[in-house]
């Protein structure tokens, strides 16, 4: 039962990196800061009070940077590197998971965050472009908040954040294949 509950807090955490990489990153670091769960070597830097300030700096930057049209394009490509591999760090840290091999651990969190990367990517320009950069600081809010709930799930509600994981997906799914049948009518 332990390695399915790590398995599903690990999709959970690892698709919330997908949105944003720095909330899930100091969700973890601060909850094993905390005591409130376990990270394993050497995974536990995440709880490095110097590592939270550095990732709560860079954090508060692509924060307001992603309200910006233009400036979050920018941080979308550099966050197909910087999310995976969140996701990547994320899935493999969760001591649940200890009975999965470390590659496969990184490999599947590289997958499950590419893929929610890539969709969110994907969505935001048709997004942009069909409300003039209007609706930029309310995706990206709702795309931090709901990384912020992903995380806070997928540590103590493992199998909600599965379920909310594939709403996001669908949804996200659903929303650019309408955006972008429009842009086409256009």
């Amino acid at each position: 039962m332990e390695l399915l509950s790590g398995l599903l807090s690990s999709l959970g955490l690892s698709g919330a990196a997908g949105l944003n990489a720095y909330v899930p990153l100091l969700v973890v670091g601060l909850l094993s800061r905390a005591g409130v769960m376990h990270l394993n070597e050497p995974f536990n830097l995440l709880s490095n009070p110097w590592v939270l300030l550095v990732i709560g700096i860079i954090g508060l930057l692509d924060f307001v940077g992603d309200k910006i049209p233009g400036i979050d394009t920018a941080l979308h490509l550099v966050g197909g590197v910087v999310n995976t591999a969140a996701g990547a760090v994320l899935f493999a840290a969760q001591a649940g998971v200890a009975d999965v091999p470390p590659a496969l651990s990184l490999a599947l969190g590289v997958i499950v965050a590419g893929g929610v990367h890539a969709t969110r990517t994907a969505v935001r320009p048709v997004a942009t472009v069909g409300t003039g950069g209007l609706a930029n600081p309310v995706v990206s809010t709702l795309e931090d908040g709901t990384s912020l709930l992903l995380s806070l799930l997928a540590v103590f509600v493992p199998v909600l954040a599965v379920i909310l994981l594939a709403a996001v997906t669908v949804v996200g799914y659903r929303l650019w294949t309408r955006l972008r049948g429009r842009r086409r009518a256009l």
